[in-house]
């Protein structure tokens, strides 16, 4: 980009969660977008009037709705209204609206539990809507379907470049450490973690152990979204993985030994596996050239490290 060449204006909704923080930062590093923050103070994605108002007050040239609510297997069991609910708000106010606000350019981030429970693996694009969806899930999967529709509505008749990337399991800095609605990663972080500190013999896994699953840097998916920015026909939507997959029992394993917990590791098959395997064909993206670059062990290591030293300062949240 030449120094007389205008910036385009990027909104990155959900800039404080584990994902936009990350986009936040490549876009930083970079330096060839000027960046649109608001947080929920400023304006509150599930008010469809408010996020319209925002929207046209604004009129960035860009977005990525990373905006969501999200959470483990135990949130969406047990609280499927609010992650239908509020997923399909903020996808069917913020869409449109930038539509009417003359965004050109968006890209929503989608989630691998879009595809069904039993598709074949790994899972191509194709597979979406094909079967039944993994129903301790399915409220999340849902909205995350509906909103990838509409940004392919949208382009099929208004002719505007939204489109939509869908990411395997994430992780990274600044992830969210709840006890009930964490993700995997950081929920097993804090309890091994905590195990440690008060010298518990044994952390009990939920489930057999034994569902496989593919994770993903953060810092790898904000530079996938990028690239994905920077292409002039991307595909209406595409996978983003890994390519590595793991066992939830030995990814306990490797998170014991990260943050040098001794005890025993149990399972507990009377709870929910979720689906068996979740691995996702990364190909397409890789064709048009982005990798990977932070294998599972070094990014282990270091939110390992980085939960370590928070909880050293206080409590985590």
């Amino acid at each position: 980009m030449s120094t007389t060449e205008k910036r385009p204006r990027l909104w990155v909704a959900g800039h404080r969660g584990l994902v936009g923080s990350a986009i936040v930062r490549a876009v930083a590093a970079r330096g060839d977008r000027e960046l649109l923050l608001a947080g929920r103070e400023v304006v509150d994605l599930t008010d469809q009037a408010a996020t319209r108002a925002f929207l046209l007050r604004e009129k960035p040239d860009q977005i990525v709705l990373a905006a969501a609510r999200v959470g483990g297997i135990e949130a969406n069991r047990t609280r499927p209204v609010e992650f239908l609910q509020e997923n399909l708000a903020i996808a069917t106010h913020v869409i449109p609206a930038a539509r009417e606000a003359g965004v050109t350019r968006l890209l929503y981030l989608g989630s691998s539990c879009i595809y069904p429970r039993e598709a074949p693996q790994p899972i191509r694009e194709e597979a979406l809507l094909s079967g039944p969806l993994e129903p301790t899930n399915e409220g999340y999967a849902i909205a995350k379907i509906a909103g990838l529709k509409l940004c392919q509505a949208m382009r099929r008749q208004h002719g505007l470049l939204y489109h939509a990337i869908m990411p395997t399991n994430l992780y990274g800095p600044g992830d969210n450490y709840h006890p009930e609605q964490s993700h995997v990663i950081p929920g097993l972080i804090r309890r091994i973690h905590e195990a440690r500190e008060s010298g518990a013999p044994e952390v009990v896994i939920w489930g057999t152990g034994t569902p496989l699953r593919e994770f993903l840097h953060a810092a790898d998916l904000a530079a996938a979204c990028l690239h994905l920015l920077d292409l002039a026909d991307p595909p209406d939507w595409v996978n983003a993985g890994s390519g590595e997959e793991v066992s939830i029992l030995d990814l306990a394993r490797r998170i014991a030994a990260h943050l040098g917990y001794r005890g025993r590791l149990l399972t507990d098959p009377s709870r929910p596996d979720g689906t068996p395997r979740k691995a996702l064909d990364s190909s397409r993206l890789r064709a048009m050239g982005w990798e990977p670059r932070i294998g599972l062990d070094e990014g282990l290591a270091a939110v390992c490290r980085e939960y370590a030293g928070n909880a050293a300062r206080g409590p985590v949240r």
